[in-house]
């Protein structure tokens, strides 16, 4: 299917929502955590190893709002390396992640979303981490190991986000037919009338549907 110049910038528009969503979901899974980091979790905990967490993570967050990159890198291996087995260590390794990845470091960001799968003691953070880790194993252009980190045990609330990576990995490898089906089940499981089923939309004509 061919497209206009219109178009084509509405899809790139639409790409660049694809890696803003992926950074409101890691967002939405730590803002509580955040609160109760900040408020009633050192009130509670200051005296054990969660409440020494907990003030960590809240100096972690302070560097992540001032977009301070060194402080963020040191503060979030201090958390990861000392307090793993809380739910602090997870969380700032997803942010950690993040920030590495947006300042050129995949590599890094690779490791510390591997790390969040092997430590993580809830599922949902898991998959979160294992869908961003997904993405950037897609820009390395490794579709095999996108592909197997996409098809791993996932909760319904992911399968549209996991389904419409799936796709795009698909389309880079030149699987069309395969991406297109992907696409429609992420188009399925979606919000409807939603902005991100408009993306999927857009990504299914350009893998050549006509409905």
């Amino acid at each position: 299917m061919a497209f206009d110049l219109e178009e084509q910038e509405q899809i790139a528009e639409l790409k660049q929502f694809w890696k803003q969503y992926g950074t409101l979901i890691v967002t939405l899974a730590v803002a509580a955590l955040l609160a109760f980091a900040g408020t009633q979790g050192w009130r509670y905990y200051k005296n054990s190893q969660s409440g020494q967490a907990s003030a960590l993570f809240v100096k972690f967050g302070e560097a992540l709002r001032k977009n301070d990159v060194k402080e963020v890198r040191a503060l979030g291996k201090q958390v990861m390396d000392g307090y793993a087995s809380t739910a602090y260590g997870p969380a700032t390794a997803l942010l950690l992640a993040k920030t590495n990845y947006e300042n050129g470091d995949p590599a890094g960001a690779a490791e510390q979303l591997q790390w969040v799968i092997d430590k993580a003691k809830d599922l949902e953070t898991a998959e979160v981490a294992r869908l961003r880790l997904a993405s950037i194993r897609l820009d390395e252009k490794n579709y095999d190991d996108a592909l197997k980190l996409l098809e791993a045990k996932h909760g319904a609330a992911m399968e549209t986000l996991y389904a419409d990576l799936r796709g795009d990995v698909l389309v880079a490898q030149g699987k069309v037919a395969e991406a297109r089906a992907a696409y429609k089940l992420a188009i399925e499981k979606s919000v409807p009338n939603s902005t991100y089923r408009r993306v999927v939309q857009y990504k299914l004509c350009g893998a050549g549907a006509t409905t």
